[in-house]
């Protein structure tokens, strides 16, 4: 669980930060930036393929290896792929070079959440009970290690090769990116070596080949739509954001709007594709119905309803901020090698104590009452990013800043994974948790795309008293939550920490 999770903990930062700053030393100007933090949409997805992931054999592979192993090695090596094919693109060249980098960065986002998926049921079905709090304390630490190595280790070889704000080298940036997929081999090399796990799992009707088969070409034919109708769509919004007057908030509007219809559309080309019987329609409504039934029956539409407001705004406030916090720091004087000394390596290990303060906190004083304190602190510290931005690259107030920060995102994660934990069905495990952990980052990550208009529009201090402001409604929904809910303390702490 180590190396599985030093493996899950590589992907995330080459999409989000390290990406970030290697796109700004090129050249993009920090809209183009922020937009993206969308190639990460992926892991905000993972639900809706997690049921395939859970069913489908692969040819030869599944045999050879066992269910978890086969995708677990098929998810890894899409991700060294991905990686390799971002590191053999110079962005600095033109719009052609980033749309491949885009298209290269949304595969490595793909491909990483399949590997998460795979890695949380191969953890459950590896250990009994007792033993998963160990299991997901030592992925935990693995995942922080690899981030580390992503973060602050890519920003370290991207300086010591030669490139630098107002001196960018491709080549030192494509070394870079070459070794990070290298690293990723520590989990192809974990895959061979562990054991397929023995479970004692039965579905409840046997499908042949062929039901497999065109359960997987209703999901391409319906992840077409979406994909179809929102590049169709396009044009007509972004006519619609000039006539509006292109505003960011009025751009995040619209977008959300653009995107929620292409999400229509792949629910009804779904639809109609079962209807049809282009698919065995049980399987398809075990696939994808029965675990979103399951949490319905057993809170009621009005709990239900709340819970998934809260769940899918909760780390609104960070994560927003997140998006952009590199190229801020960067923006106002920071070099890369402080930046990743102070936020990669100091930030990580500080959020690695939140996440055991909170952890012991939920245990102690209720789930409820630490969430309801991780959302307060959230939203507050990130006020102290204004002073930050006011008085410039002070290596005391970075460490502040970044300190506070990472403390109650820490204490935070801690208390919402306790929570989400603790609304699962054992029924429905790994499908509800990938529900739950994808609506959890849907729409920061969408807002957080807009970070660069919204700073260009307002400024740096006007933007984190924003991301401060919209964490405040977060804090009615854990108070309406904690009425309406009895949450059971069943989570361990090694398990919150998470």
């Amino acid at each position: 669980m180590l190396f599985l999770g030093f493996s899950a903990g590589i992907p995330l930062l080459l999409i989000f930060s390290s990406l970030s700053l290697w796109l700004r030393e090129a050249g993009i100007e920090r809209q183009a930036v922020t937009f993206f933090s969308w190639a990460a949409l992926g892991y905000s997805f993972k639900f809706v393929w997690a049921p395939l992931i859970d069913k489908l054999p692969l040819p030869y592979l599944t045999r050879w290896l066992g269910r978890r192993r086969a995708w677990l090695l098929v998810s890894q090596l899409a991700i060294i792929g991905a990686i390799a094919a971002m590191a053999l693109v110079d962005p600095a060249h033109g719009s052609g070079h980033l749309t491949r980098m885009a298209i290269a960065a949304v595969l490595l986002g793909f491909s990483s959440a399949t590997q998460d998926i795979v890695i949380d049921a191969f953890r459950i079905e590896s250990a009994a009970p007792r033993l998963q709090g160990l299991m997901s304390s030592t992925y935990i630490a693995g995942y922080r290690i690899g981030m580390v190595v992503a973060g602050a280790g890519a920003l370290y070889l991207a300086a010591f090769f030669g490139s630098e704000a107002g001196q960018y080298s491709f080549e030192a940036w494509q070394r870079t990116y070459l070794i990070m997929a290298s690293t990723m081999l520590v989990g192809v090399v974990t895959t061979f070596l562990i054991s397929e796990p023995v479970t004692q799992r039965h579905d409840k009707h046997v499908y042949g080949a062929g039901d497999y088969l065109r359960l997987v070409a209703v999901f391409v034919v319906s992840a077409s739509a979406f994909a179809g109708g929102f590049f169709v769509s396009s044009e007509t919004f972004h006519a619609l954001k000039a006539w509006a007057g292109g505003g960011p908030f009025t751009g995040f509007l619209l977008e959300t709007l653009h995107f929620a219809l292409a999400v229509a559309a792949a629910v009804v080309t779904g639809w109609l594709l079962v209807a049809a019987g282009a698919v065995n329609a049980v399987m398809a409504r075990e696939t994808w119905i029965e675990p979103a039934l399951d949490f319905f029956d057993r809170y009621g539409l009005k709990t239900a309803l709340l819970i998934l407001a809260l769940i899918g705004l909760y780390r609104i406030s960070d994560i927003v901020l997140g998006v952009i916090s590199n190229v801020f720091y960067q923006d106002i004087g920071f070099s890369k090698p402080q930046i990743a000394t102070a936020v990669k390596t100091f930030g990580v290990i500080i959020s690695i104590l939140g996440g055991i303060i909170g952890g012991l906190m939920a245990t102690r004083y209720g789930v409820m009452r630490i969430l309801m304190l991780g959302a307060i602190l959230a939203a507050a510290t990130n006020l102290i990013f204004v002073v930050l931005a006011m008085v410039g690259p002070d290596l005391t107030w970075l460490y502040i800043a970044v300190a506070a920060d990472n403390l109650a995102a820490g204490l935070a994660s801690a208390a919402f994974i306790a929570f989400l934990s603790s609304l699962t069905s054992v029924s429905f495990t790994a499908v509800q948790y990938a529900i739950f952990s994808s609506l959890m980052t849907l729409l920061p990550k969408v807002l957080g795309g807009y970070s660069g208009s919204i700073v260009d529009s307002i400024g740096y201090p006007g933007f984190f008293v924003f991301t401060a402001l919209i964490g405040v409604p977060v804090v009615l929904l854990v108070w309406l939550a904690g009425r309406s809910l009895t949450i059971e303390d069943r989570v361990q702490p090694a398990v919150a920490t998470a």
